[in-house]
């Protein structure tokens, strides 16, 4: 590598596609060329399990199911009765959505819905999210709104700002099981707006869940007779569910081509199936993670898409990387705490803000640039002297900071394609998806299961059942100011797994979520804080 310049370097190992107007840069990364070689049999373990994957073998012990988002988007490669399921499915919300287009399934009143509200979270809201930032059209059928999060603050604001528009709105609601607290809780708050305003909500809902006796929305939406059900299948994951029903309704809902963005996936996947290490990108771009990180993740994922519209980007591959190789124990169950961290914006917004340090601080990261080369469908204004046009500062901004954090020893990986539609917001979800089930791989880990997720969730669930006991505990004082320790004593058998710092922190939570109940003293210090019910 010390004898090779640049150029020679950036010749040997672009990989284009001329098809889908891409390529991809790993020049810039500070591997030999041995490394092929040193990781061969890990490559070669990749190769199987990607194939094992796409035969439908199981990929998720854990909940015993199958990981087919691949099959999405070539339903051909599926069994045949998934395939035709997905087909069936796919047909259903282009239909669905062209009758939303064309007045024939409107609000109660009669006028054509204006507003689609989505109420998901995770992957049920991130994908939808970036997609409908990257494609959106200013004269989209209808505008999009998102519940993604179990914030009163937030819930509020999304329901004020529809305000009127309640009436012409569409709800879709997205749980594969109906169970997710965040989304049950902003359906919850919606149903109550609809009820406050006179609305009949199930005459203005869908969900998206599974067909199954065991989803609760499933259930609901079809007891209360909703508008539609769109289904999910169980080996569809959250984080990889953007093909699926969960990214296609909504984006369809404004207006976009999925047709485009599914044969740009499938696309993708046909580039990044070819068992070559320099043709694939998919394989490519992970063993660059792998040089980087020393295969332990050693080196944080910055990524910097030059394009306000991919602005999203890096926010949903922090879900789709870090959840799905965030992972304690590899597949022989020994401890290796796996994972990449991801954070990013984009450029050039990023030049005023952090680029500073990844020039000159911590060398602890290495960059991903994601450039579109053509800048704008029209003519361009010149603003500089020359014919320069604002497009030719931001690919000045790109090349310039690349090329600052290489004088620095800094590594970077640039994918550029030649303009950003549907097939290629398809193309470019498809490629890192990719990326990352072969770095799994590399690494020895299962990247379709998330055992940190769900202790978080029994961790959210025991806080509830101390908060009720803190509540129960202060409400039989009748009045009297009461310490922490005091409330902490009389909680019983929940008392060993609810220590003080837990009563303390719901006993704040009391006072400041129902403060015509809960009032508090403070002391010098929390164990002198006294707390106690409005009696």
């Amino acid at each position: 590598m010390a004898n090779e310049t640049s150029w020679d370097r950036y010749s040997r190992y672009l990989v284009r596609d001329e098809g889908l107007g891409f390529s991809l840069d790993v020049s810039r990364m500070r591997f030999e060329e041995s490394l092929f070689e040193d990781l061969s049999e890990e490559i070669d373990r990749a190769w199987r399990d990607l194939r094992a994957l796409e035969a439908g073998e199981i990929a998720n012990p854990d909940e015993g199911r199958q990981v087919g988002h691949y099959w999405l988007r070539t339903p051909s490669l599926a069994p045949a009765e998934e395939g035709a399921w997905i087909e069936r499915v796919r047909g259903n919300i282009n239909e669905f959505a062209s009758k939303v287009h064309g007045a024939e399934v409107t609000a109660p009143n009669g006028n054509a819905f204006r507003h689609v509200l989505l109420v998901g979270i995770g992957g049920s809201a991130l994908g939808p999210q970036l997609v409908a930032d990257a494609l959106r059209l200013p004269n989209a059928p209808v505008d999009l709104h998102f519940l993604d999060n179990t914030d009163p603050a937030g819930i509020d604001r999304v329901l004020t700002e529809l305000g009127d528009g309640l009436e012409e709105t569409l709800v879709v609601v997205t749980s594969k099981s109906g169970g997710t607290p965040e989304t049950r809780n902003g359906m919850l708050e919606t149903e109550a707006a609809f009820a406050a305003a006179g609305l009949d909500f199930p005459r203005q809902a869908v969900a998206i869940t599974s067909p199954s006796e065991k989803s609760t929305l499933y259930q609901k939406a079809k007891a209360d007779g909703w508008l539609a059900i769109f289904e999910m299948a169980d080996w569809i994951g959250g984080r990889t569910s953007v093909t699926s029903a969960v990214g296609l309704l909504p984006a369809r809902l404004i207006g976009v081509d999925t047709d485009s963005m599914l044969a740009g996936a499938s696309a993708m996947d046909a580039l990044t199936r070819v068992e070559d290490v320099r043709r694939n990108p998919a394989m490519l771009l992970a063993l660059m993670w792998h040089a980087a990180g020393g295969g332990k993740g050693a080196k944080d994922m910055v990524v910097l898409p030059y394009c306000d519209r991919l602005a999203l980007f890096g926010k949903y591959l922090q879900q789709l990387v870090m959840e799905s190789l965030g992972k304690e124990l590899d597949r022989n169950g020994e401890v290796v705490n796996q994972g990449i961290a991801v954070y990013g914006n984009k450029g050039s917004t990023d030049q005023h803000a952090y680029i500073q340090q990844l020039r000159d601080g911590l060398n602890n990261f290495f960059a991903v640039f994601v450039e579109i080369r053509r800048d704008r469908s029209g003519d361009s204004l010149e603003v500089a002297d020359g014919g320069i046009t604002t497009g030719d500062f931001l690919q000045g901004f790109l090349r310039g900071t690349r090329d600052a954090l290489t004088g620095n020893d800094r590594a970077s990986v640039t994918v550029s394609f030649d303009h950003l539609n549907a097939r290629v917001l398809g193309a470019l979800i498809a490629l890192f998806e990719r990326a990352v089930s072969l770095y799994a791989s590399l690494v020895d880990i299962n990247a379709y299961h998330q055992p940190g997720v769900e202790a978080g969730k029994k961790a959210a669930g025991q806080f509830l059942d101390g908060l009720r006991a803190v509540e129960s505990a202060l409400t039989s004082k009748r009045g009297e100011p009461v310490s922490v320790d005091e409330i902490h004593g009389a909680l019983g058998e929940l008392a060993d797994a609810f220590g003080p710092e837990a009563v303390y922190h719901a006993a704040n939570h009391l006072v400041a979520s129902r403060p015509a109940r809960f009032t508090v003293s403070r002391g010098a210090s929390p164990a002198e804080d006294r707390f106690s019910a409005v009696a």
